[in-house]
Order: C-alpha cells, then sequence, then structure tokens
C-alpha cells in the first residue's frame, strides 16, 4: 500500500479537521484522531474575523456559519448590583472588536468542519501514545486502535497536545503561563438569559475575580466564564470535581450573578477549566512532525486569536504540503515562514494583560470601566484598532485545488 499522502492529524476540534478537509482537497489521505468519543457539543462562542474568516470563506462554509451565528449586541461591563458601568458595541470597530460580527459556538463551528472533512476516516475514543519516525514514515501507537504507519504527523490536539510532548518534549519547557486560570460551562437560566437582552456581560470583583454570561443559540441557555488571577496552582487538570469546588469557594458571594451561575456551574455537562497562557516553540516542525493551531503557538483566550491561528495555519499546511509536492521539510518550513510572523503579533496580549482582564483592585476596576468608555475615542481607539487589526495581518497564498477534489 502507498502510504506517501496518509497523513495523521491528532485532533478532532477546530484545527485538526480544518486541516483533514485543506488535506484531503489537494489530494492527500488524512486519518484523524481525537480523544472524545464524539464530536464536542456546544461550547463557547468563538468568533470569526480576519484572515480566519477568508479561510472559511474559501471552505465555502459561510453561509452555514451565518445560520448557525450567536446573536451578541456587544459586551458591557457590570457592577456588583448588575448596574451597567461600561459598553462596547459590536458596530464599534466595525465588526471586529472584542465581539464581532461573527460569533458561533465552540461546537456548531466544529460540526460544521467535520461535514467539511466529507470521507475522511476518524478514530474517536482514542489517543497517540507513541511515535516512531524513521527515513520512510512514522509508525504511531494508539491508545486502542492497532499501531499504523503514516507518512507524517500533526498534532492539532489542543494547549495539552500528546503529539507535542511525545516530539518536542515536556508541556512545561514550552508553556508559559500567564498568572490566572479560567472555567467556562453552559447554564440553562431563561430568566437570566432575558435579561443579557443579547449583550455578553462581564463583572468584576476585587482580588482578580472575573464572571461573564453571555447569550448562547438556544432559548434559555446561558454561556458562563469565571476567571481569577493566581500563581500556578498543584491541581489535576482532569479532576472536574476538585475545579468546581475551587471555584465556589473563591467566587461565592462575589456579587452580580456569580452565585447564580455556580448553581448552573454544579451540573454543567460541558465544564472545563484550564490556565491562561501561551505555548512557544523554537520551531513547529521536528522531522516528520510538526504542529498547528494551540498546540502549537497558542495565543490564550486573553487575545481573541485562537480560532484565526488555527485556521490560517491549517490552510497554510496544507497548500504547502500540495505545492512541494511531498516534500514535507520544504513545506514545514515554508509553513513555520509564512505563520511565524503572525503568530507573533497575536500572541501579543492586549492592552494591561491579565491584569486589564482581571483587575485586584476597587480602583483599577474603575479605571478599566473608564477606560471601556473611552474605547471609541482617540488615542485608545486607534491602540485597540490596531490589536483588533491583529487577526487580518498576513496575506494569503492562493493554493491550486485540483478540480476533483471533495
Amino acid at each position: 500500500m502507498d502510504t506517501d499522502r496518509d497523513i495523521l492529524v491528532s485532533g478532532g476540534g477546530i484545527a485538526g479537521p480544518a486541516l483533514a478537509h485543506w488535506l484531503r482537497r489537494h489530494g492527500f489521505n488524512p486519518t484523524v484522531v481525537e480523544r472524545a468519543p464524539g464530536p464536542r457539543p456546544g461550547g463557547q462562542a468563538v468568533d470569526l474575523r480576519g484572515a480566519g474568516r477568508t479561510v472559511v470563506e474559501r471552505m465555502g462554509l459561510m453561509e452555514r456559519v451565518r445560520d448557525r451565528c450567536v446573536e451578541q449586541r456587544g459586551i458591557a461591563l457590570v457592577d456588583r448590583h448588575g448596574r451597567l458601568s461600561a459598553r462596547m458595541p459590536v458596530e464599534l470597530f466595525e465588526g471586529e472588536g472584542i465581539v464581532s460580527e461573527i460569533e458561533i459556538l465552540r461546537g456548531d463551528l466544529a460540526d460544521l468542519l467535520l461535514d467539511a472533512t466529507g470521507g475522511v476516516e476518524h478514530l474517536w475514543d482514542d489517543t497517540v501514545t507513541a511515535l516512531d519516525e524513521d527515513a520512510d514514515g512514522v509508525t504511531v501507537t494508539f491508545e486502542n486502535a492497532p499501531a499504523r504507519r503514516f507518512a507524517l504527523v500533526i498534532g492539532a490536539d489542543g494547549l495539552h497536545s500528546a503529539v507535542r510532548r511525545l516530539a518536542f518534549g515536556p508541556e512545561q519547557d514550552h508553556y508559559r503561563p500567564l498568572g490566572g486560570y479560567h472555567a467556562w460551562f453552559t447554564v440553562h437560566d431563561p430568566a437570566l438569559a432575558r435579561d443579557l437582552d443579547s449583550w455578553f456581560l462581564m463583572y468584576n470583583a476585587p482580588g482578580g475575580l472575573v464572571a461573564g454570561a453571555r447569550p448562547g443559540r438556544l432559548p434559555g441557555e446561558v454561556k458562563a466564564s469565571l476567571g481569577f488571577r493566581s500563581a500556578p496552582l498543584a491541581h489535576d487538570r482532569r479532576d472536574t470535581a476538585a475545579h468546581k469546588r475551587l471555584l465556589a469557594e473563591r467566587f461565592t458571594g462575589a456579587g452580580w450573578e456569580v452565585d447564580r451561575l455556580l448553581a448552573g456551574m454544579r451540573t454543567a455537562e460541558d465544564f472545563a477549566f484550564d490556565s491562561f497562557g501561551q505555548i512557544r516553540l523554537d520551531h513547529y516542525s521536528r522531522g516528520r512532525v510538526a504542529l498547528l493551531g494551540d498546540a502549537g503557538y497558542s495565543p490564550s483566550p486573553l487575545t481573541g486569536l485562537g480560532t484565526s491561528l488555527a485556521l490560517v495555519g491549517a490552510y497554510l499546511l496544507a497548500g504547502e504540503l500540495a505545492t512541494a509536492r511531498g516534500d514535507f521539510r520544504t513545506a514545514f518550513t515554508r509553513y513555520e515562514d509564512l505563520m511565524r510572523p503572525y503568530v507573533a503579533q497575536a500572541q501579543e496580549l492586549p492592552p494591561g494583560g491579565l491584569n486589564g482582564y482581571a483587575p485586584d483592585s476597587a480602583l483599577m476596576i474603575r479605571l478599566r470601566a473608564a477606560s471601556m468608555r473611552w474605547m471609541g475615542r482617540w488615542p485608545l481607539r486607534n491602540l485597540l484598532a490596531a490589536q483588533f487589526a491583529k487577526a487580518d495581518a498576513i496575506d494569503l497564498p492562493d493554493y491550486p485545488v485540483p478540480a476533483h477534489s471533495g
């Protein structure tokens, strides 16, 4: 069997299916392996902006994306009594602000990307446990499936990538913590959903606590988030019960609607918890293994550019592999040359970084609200416009796609 065009893609979220789609269109034979037992529904809203939006348009998915968009009027800050202290409508930065014109639930976008992979083979409920590379390919050992041979392996398996650990070394060598943690989950609360009035509401409390609530796509659905500043914590990343206890201890009685969010958190089925951090690597490839999206260059949720990086990276990596006609060394080098300047800009944190997101004193919270009220005026408008423009800070090549591709 000819395996020269067989490529394993580890990760079934956003980056992995997007890459599988483009690889298939360019005539490769991708296989996707995903730790989850099936597609993950729901999740938080992600935005499509800049070059990431262009990639979705080139995939022919924009109309379907717009059909599933979440209606959001913008972002607003509230005080502990729910009184509005500042707001940024979607229109303020031509639909490219903190809340963009096109917001879609992560699960909905992943579902559309999965559909776009066509007949690509998926190995659900499995993961890569070993990589044995030689001159002709990579023998991949899986947790469940029999070992198989591939020409290349692409790690698109997120911040805690198994492929990165196997090919590049321990996570701590590449992970840069930013000084805090965050959780996100879905709350079913029709009254709270009505009170949002299609706004993404955010509340800051002294001590570096942040709570957010934004509308979901279904009636009565609220997408909640909780974040806090902290030195690194010793915790088991998979111990959901412990994470919920930690958040309850820190946030109970914090004000606004936080206690209602905590009540919904206790039964949330899509609860997720992680630290704020970035992945920094000297190279995005090693031998026949390359990294994509959060696995290779996570910018952290603070930037709002993770989805754009994943989609753009998938488009470029597949296009360069096709252009190089299987010469993966040339393709990987060109992929990195194109992506690295884009990644460098995307990983620059917004003004204030985590301190701006989670101010620790009442004075700094008031200053944050004041700065949002001034965001539409000079000089803050120019500074923020430059931050939001980073999503489009790359010229995407036009890669010819064979006419017979699906």
